[in-house]
């Protein structure tokens, strides 16, 4: 914090303690010197370990202020002697959400983002772990997210005796934020969550914030999608996507979805983007028509949009090159051919709720794909001062803006994040989205490691997981359709291959797998979670347990060696379920086989795997005591030395 005549640092005076109901807290301090005030807010969230922190700071004084850091919160978490272990999900485009590890004993660890949003390098989320301890198990575990949809940090400070403190807040892209006597803002809310059982622990307590943010819409069915982009790329038109959706509808899917290249001037990435109206070529019987006939085939009807892009060859920039971000007298670069508008500007959002209300209400959209593929690079806006602007704020005001306004105008349109993949995933805007779009990278090997990383902060029924062809870019060893569909299983399922080029057969065998899904995603979406192993493992899986404990979906797949030849030769692979108990008995809704809960939690469910056979589902139902087998029928019926077929 810095006044205009140069004075730094901040002396508080504790003012009040206010606790307005049971839930809440705040907490006020005054500098009566500088004028500025703080009130640090506290408050839990219900039938969840989460506490919510926030900071509200105003200028009671008679001059302006420059706040140069304006964190959120700190959270203090003590480690032993051996430091802190802290993990962070970091990676890059099409390997986001990558589980890192550091251990901390001196010093300071930070990441963050200056992209605009919280971008592809790392997720504002952070575990934190006695070092000395498993990462599993009953170790204490403290994890913190921010709710923020643009420039963030997050630091942590290992600072004697045994104590990491942990801060985390918004970055202003000009450096500094001016407050002005009377202003007052809000910082963003950070998540502070607990769990006594580990990372997993902790994962399933962020799935159960999540499922709050979803709210009422959380019961909404996450049906599955068909997405043309894989199979068309910017060549749409009204012919290939009715053949695409016919070959869809045929498979039992429920949504299609045209992706980019359905305005005008978008024959490839360097036109179009702005002039969000249905290319007449490309549609010539009417946009409205071709909806109708995609809808007459028992499917929903989605589209693909880039709200906040232009493209320099659009009707919209040609009118209004004033609503792009660019510094005066600096050239602007353009990224993936496009520029990005200037969302804080409420003209700019005036037009982008105009043109999204008005293709909803024209037309009979229900799902809405909304993509932003470029970060700002020369973020100015002419006819301002920079340290009069906090441009990132107002950017990410109006993005939440326009996607409340959605929520609250077109309540029965499914709204899906997105951002080149994974770049803007946090709580803001998973509480007004109803699912995102972890990556672009759908290859199979590469996809599981990164819904592996996204399932430890994220909960199934935001992940958008996809089947398509897409061969490996990290892992490049090739998996059966049965592992594609088995991998999507464990979130919101999607299909985004060229089907038309697929056999009967393997159009018969993905309407299989669909039928499978439609059984278990409400399992899926509302279970608990417990990720059995790593991808690095040669065998690993999700556990997606009923909430009572009734019904257990399994996905097992083989991430090691196909060449049949197991670990110990003569045994399957297993995985070790968890969290049931060992009085239960369950049976393979499937095979009919019984399993005692204790064998499944100590000796595991077998597979075999071969070149053939690399992914299974497994789907259990708990037996009622009083009906479950006699002493002897369950010794005959027990699997301990059989294998899976």
């Amino acid at each position: 914090m810095a006044r205009p005549d140069g004075e730094r640092g901040v002396w508080w005076r504790f003012e009040t303690a206010e606790q307005d109901d049971d839930r809440s807290l705040a907490l006020t301090f005054l500098d009566e010197h500088l004028g500025l005030r703080v009130v640090l807010r506290y408050e839990s969230v219900p039938d969840t370990d989460v506490v919510l922190r926030w900071t509200e700071l105003s200028c009671a004084g008679a001059d302006p202020l420059r706040l140069e850091r304006l964190d959120s919160a700190a959270v203090n978490v003590p480690v032993g002697a051996r430091g802190a272990r802290l993990t962070a999900l970091s990676g890059q485009w099409a390997q986001e959400f990558t589980r890192t590890r550091t251990e901390l004993i001196r010093g300071r660890y930070e990441i963050g983002s200056t992209q605009g949003v919280p971008g592809h390098a790392y997720a504002p989320w952070l575990a934190v772990q006695d070092a000395a301890l498993p990462e599993e198990g009953d170790t204490p575990t403290y994890g913190i997210a921010l709710e923020w949809s643009g420039n963030w940090h997050i630091s942590a400070d290992a600072e004697p005796p045994g104590l990491v403190r942990v801060r985390a807040g918004r970055v202003p892209h000009e450096g500094a934020v001016l407050l002005r006597p009377g202003q007052a803002l809000s910082t963003p809310r950070l998540a502070c969550a607990f769990s006594p059982d580990g990372l997993g622990g902790l994962s399933r307590v962020w799935h159960r914030y999540e499922r709050r943010l979803s709210g009422d819409r959380l019961e909404r069915t996450r049906k599955v999608l068909y997405n043309s982009w894989e199979a068309t790329s910017f060549a749409v038109d009204a012919d290939s996507q009715l053949e695409l959706a016919r070959a869809a509808a045929d498979m039992g899917v429920e949504l299609f979805v045209v992706d980019d290249g359905w305005f005008p001037g978008r024959d490839d990435e360097t036109g179009g983007l702005g002039d969000w109206y249905p290319d007449p070529a490309a549609f010539p019987r009417g946009f409205g028509a071709f909806v109708d006939d995609v809808r007459a085939l028992g499917m929903d009807f989605g589209l693909w949009v880039e709200p906040e892009a232009v493209s320099p060859r659009s009707r919209l920039y040609a009118e209004h090159p004033e609503w792009v971000y660019r510094v005066e007298g600096r050239p602007s670069r353009r990224v993936r051919e496009q520029l990005l508008l200037d969302l804080g500007r409420e003209d700019v959002q005036e037009f982008v709720l105009a043109t999204l209300d008005h293709l909803l209400g024209e037309y009979a959209v229900s799902y809405l794909k909304w993509d932003m593929n470029r970060p700002p690079t020369e973020r100015g806006r002419p006819g301002t001062r920079p340290a009069d602007t906090d441009l990132d704020a107002e950017h990410v005001a109006g993005y939440l803006r326009v996607l409340d306004h959605l929520r609250e105008r077109h309540p029965h349109v499914t709204v899906e994040g997105c951002a080149s993949g994974g770049g803007r995933v946090e709580h803001a805007t998973l509480a007004r989205t109803d699912v995102v779009w972890p990556s672009d990278n759908t290859a199979p090997l590469d996809r599981l490691a990164i819904q592996y990383g996204y399932l430890h902060a994220h909960a199934p029924h935001t992940m958008s997981a996809w089947v398509t062809d897409s061969p490996g870019v990290f892992d490049p060893r090739p998996r059966s359709l049965d592992f594609r569909f088995v991998s999507a299983l464990s979130g919101v399922l999607g299909i985004g291959a060229d089907i038309r080029q697929w056999p009967a057969a393997r159009r018969a065998r993905a309407a299989e797998w669909i039928a499978r899904y439609k059984d278990v995603r409400t399992l899926v979406h509302h279970g608990d979670v417990h990720l059995l192993g790593t991808p690095e493992d040669a065998t690993y899986g999700t556990q997606h347990t009923a909430p009572d404990g009734g019904r257990i979906a399994v996905t097992a797949l083989a991430t090691g060696r196909l060449d049949g030849a197991p670990l110990i030769p003569g045994r399957p692979a297993r995985l070790r379920l968890r969290g049931l108990d060992p009085a239960d008995r369950y049976r393979d809704e499937h095979s009919g086989r019984e399993y005692g809960a204790a064998h499944l939690l100590h000796a595991g469910l077998p597979f075999t795997w071969s070149a053939d056979h690399d992914a299974e589902l497994v789907v259990l139902s708990r037996l009622a005591r009083e009906s479950a087998a006699t002493p002897a029928a369950s010794r005959a019926a027990r699997p301990e030395e059989q294998t899976r077929p």
